[in-house]
Formats: structure tokens, C-alpha cells, sequence
């Protein structure tokens, strides 16, 4: 399956049953027996090939639905011509029954679905005071019950294989809320309420479903230029902000290591879920004073430009994961690096320490020796033989 990297050239993704190692990166003039992937949104997809990964034990199954109906593979066509199999399914996912009938189809074509990531969502950029009841309830709906429908349509399947991974795509917004997002942040907060008591319901049936959620930092995605806002200034994230790879390679990791119940992406994640922690009334006042500027680039926009609040604004055409933020966004994240290899980085920690130790260990006795050889020297100067000179 292909896509344009940054390297200008294409790159199939090949999972499932091979003849070459599941790491092995094929080229588009490769044949690839089958493509399988679980499904995802266009975001992470993107993310994963452009940083040229290949995804290991994955369910068979592509599923571009709804948000990430024309994803970053490209267009159905692009996607069979590049040797892979695509199965396009429009979804609403504030539909249950839309949601249950799309992973129907997939498991119909490719067979069990064995991950699922939850990520589509919508947002309102507006004061609380100015938003109306139905708006309020559309964001509910795609960011937190699609959320739950999603969990809903994958346990259905899961469960009675006792096994699978479901990962939740989340946000710092859902443990530390901001102004203007009010709606965004409620439902990640609802997220991550609803996801911690299916886990203890597992976690009691002693189920192999695993569950976990990956908190993410701002991310430079096409949203902020279709979503829908009552601010006098173009919508942008929280800086710092961070590229769409950065994203793909927290959910990767986490649906590699499903075992920890919550995911941390970006130093800046790190710090506002601290923070939130340690001083929240703190936070509430610096977001008070610094939320609103820091949500809104100088560039005034239309009050009437297209909003993908109730429907999908892209005519049907392939943005890409990035948005118009590239020249402020990291491509990659020491923390998630650190995260991602914690356990090599315990290793070495162990054996520097390990190291130092011995090294001291090693010391006292010379100085006790040099101390020793001080004492028998002949003193010179004024003081000699116990008499003043």
C-alpha cells in the first residue's frame, strides 16, 4: 500500500502472512500479497508511512471511514494500484448502528479485526456563553459517544475471541481543560472516565481485551482550517505544536504496549498533566490570562467559511495529515523517544550507576593512603622536631 513520503517515492506497508520479514520495506514495483491494517484515521496513517514504518501484528482489515474516507494511502484506486486492498466505508460514527455495520463489512472481507483506535473527532472554537444546544451535543457525539460506539463495535467482536487492543486516541485537553473548547474538552474528559471503568470491567473478567489511551499534545492537523470557530482569528493549537508523525508513533507504541493504561506524547503533555496535578488553581488563572491569545494566529477569518461541524468539508479531496502549521511544528519528541525506550534507557541508567558506584567504592582507600603518606613526611618550614624555630 502507497502513499508519497517525503522522499518522493512510495513505500508499501505489508503485514500478515509474508515470505519476507514483517519489517521488510517493499517499493511500489514490489508485489505485495496482502496489505493489512486496522483501522485508523487518515492522520495516523500518514504518519506511519511518511516516517516509514512498518506496522507489525495487526489485524487484516483496511477500513477508511468517514473522516478518513480518503486517507493518506490516496485514493481507493491509488491504494489497489499500489497493490494493496481498500474497502472505503462513509461512516457517521455518532451512528451505532453505521459504526457496527462498517466492522461488519471489514471482518466480511479481511476476517477478524484484532485492533481498533478511536480517533475521529470534531471541536467548537467559541466562548461556553455563545454556543448553542445542538452544537454542543454534535461535538458529544463524534468525539465522545463515536468514542464509545467504536469501543462498543470492537468489544462485540473482541470478547468472545478474548483478545484484541483498543487504543484511544485522547488529549491533554482531557485532563487539563482550556477556554474556548469547552465542548472538545468535556468529552475527552468523558474518554478518559468511560475508558478507566471498561478497563476495571476487563481487568474483573479477567479479559485479554486490552484498552488504552494515548494523551496527546497540540498536533498540526488540517482541522484548524475547517473547523468550526467564533473567534476574529484563524483557530490554531496550543504551542508547541507537533507533526502528525509525532502522533502516529505515540499510537503505534501504544498499540505495540497496550499494558499501560495511559500513553503520554510530548514534553508538553507531560507538563500540563503534571501541572494539572500539582497546582490547578495555578493553571486556572495562567489559562485565564494566556488561553485565548494562544489559540488564534493574527490572520482574521471569515465568520462564514465552511465548518465540518455536522458534515465533511473537503469535497471529497485528500488534504494530508499536516496542516498549515509546518514551520512552527516539531517532527519528532525526545519525551516520546525517551517513553518509547524506557526500558534500554533503565538498562543503561542501571549500569552507569552500576559504574559510578564502583568507581567510588574504589576511592576512599587511595585517599586514605595519601592521607596516611602526608603524615610521615618530615614537616618543614617553622615547626621542626616539636620546637619552634
Amino acid at each position: 500500500m502507497g502513499t508519497r513520503p517525503h522522499d518522493d517515492d512510495f513505500l508499501v506497508v505489508r503485514t500478515g502472512r509474508h515470505a519476507v520479514p514483517l519489517a521488510t520495506t517493499l517499493r511500489v514495483k514490489d508485489t505485495a500479497d496482502e496489505v493489512d491494517l486496522e483501522p485508523v484515521s487518515h492522520s495516523t496513517l500518514r504518519g506511519l508511512l511518511d516516517t516509514q514504518r512498518t506496522v507489525r501484528d495487526v489485524p487484516i482489515g483496511l477500513n477508511l471511514a468517514r473522516v478518513s474516507r480518503i486517507t493518506v494511502l490516496g485514493e481507493a484506486d491509488e491504494v489497489r494500484a499500489a497493490g494493496g486492498q481498500a474497502l472505503p466505508i462513509p461512516t457517521d460514527v455518532a451512528n451505532y448502528d453505521e459504526v457496527d455495520a462498517a466492522a461488519t463489512q471489514v471482518e466480511e472481507r479481511f476476517g477478524p479485526i484484532d485492533a481498533w483506535i478511536n480517533v475521529a473527532f470534531t471541536s467548537l472554537f467559541a466562548p461556553f456563553a455563545v454556543i448553542g444546544p445542538d452544537e454542543y451535543r454534535r461535538v458529544t457525539d463524534v468525539t465522545y459517544l463515536g468514542f464509545v460506539y467504536g469501543t462498543m463495535a470492537a468489544l462485540r467482536r473482541m470478547r468472545p475471541r478474548d483478545a484484541g487492543v483498543i487504543v484511544q486516541v485522547g488529549s491533554a485537553l482531557g485532563v487539563r481543560a482550556i477556554p474556548l473548547q469547552s465542548a472538545y474538552c468535556g468529552a475527552k474528559h468523558a474518554v478518559n472516565g468511560f475508558t478507566e471503568s471498561l478497563r476495571t470491567e476487563l481487568l474483573h473478567d479477567k479479559s485479554k481485551v486490552r484498552i488504552t489511551v494515548v494523551q496527546m499534545p497540540a498536533v498540526n492537523t488540517p482541522q484548524f482550517s475547517w473547523v468550526r470557530s467564533r473567534l476574529d482569528k484563524h483557530p490554531q493549537p496550543v504551542p508547541p505544536i507537533y507533526q502528525p508523525e509525532v502522533a502516529a508513533r505515540g499510537v503505534m507504541h501504544a498499540l505495540d504496549h497496550p499494558r499501560r493504561k495511559q500513553y503520554w506524547v510530548g514534553a508538553s503533555t507531560v507538563g500540563t498533566i503534571l501541572g494539572q496535578r500539582l497546582a490547578p488553581a495555578l493553571l486556572d488563572r495562567y489559562l485565564a490570562r494566556t488561553g485565548y491569545d494562544s489559540q488564534q494566529t493574527d490572520q482574521p477569518v471569515s465568520p462564514d467559511r465552511p465548518a465540518n461541524l455536522w458534515e465533511p468539508v473537503d469535497d471529497g479531496d485528500d488534504y494530508g495529515a499536516h496542516g498549515v502549521f509546518d514551520s512552527r511544528s516539531h517532527p519528532r519528541s525526545a519525551q516520546l523517544w525517551a517513553s518509547r525506550h524506557r526500558r534500554s534507557l533503565l538498562g543503561a541508567g542501571l549500569l552507569t550507576t552500576a559504574a559510578l558506584a564502583a568507581s567510588v567504592r574504589g576511592r576512599p582507600g587511595r585517599h586514605r593512603a595519601a592521607r596516611l603518606n602526608s603524615c610521615r613526611k618530615r614537616p618543614s618550614g617553622p615547626l621542626r622536631d616539636g620546637n619552634l624555630a
